[in-house]
């Protein structure tokens, strides 16, 4: 059986991780064993935080749409409510967008949804 020689694939390897290492402090961005370390926690705390950005986004546009309906006479869980009674299928994205950038838009969705409780 041939010798294997692993100066290539261990070389790339650490090349690899060394680059993803890039920006890191100290040894962290040049010592192998560590940065192997930093770089996997890293990719841990992007996975995780990938789902924390969406929760932290609904609550965002939530509290967004509940300042713009309180600003009409209404509360956020009325308005849905109402939204849903009338048919309008917009989600918690455009709406706060609505609120935010057409406030008259916004306050027509309002009163459809108070007609329609």
């Amino acid at each position: 059986m041939p010798r294997v020689k692993r100066g290539v694939t261990s070389q790339a390897r650490h090349k690899k991780v060394l680059k993803a290492a890039k920006g890191y402090t100290g040894r962290n961005n040049s010592c192998f064993r560590i940065a192997k370390q930093k770089v996997e926690k890293g990719l841990q705390y992007a996975y995780r935080d990938r789902k924390n950005l969406k929760r932290e986004m609904r609550r965002l546009w939530i509290a967004r749409i509940n300042a713009a309906t309180r600003l009409h006479g209404m509360s956020y869980s009325q308005f849905m409510n109402g939204l849903n009674k009338a048919g309008i299928e917009l989600d918690r994205k455009v709406l706060s967008e609505l609120a935010i950038s057409e406030p008259e838009s916004f306050g027509t969705l309002v009163e459809q949804a108070k007609a329609a409780l």
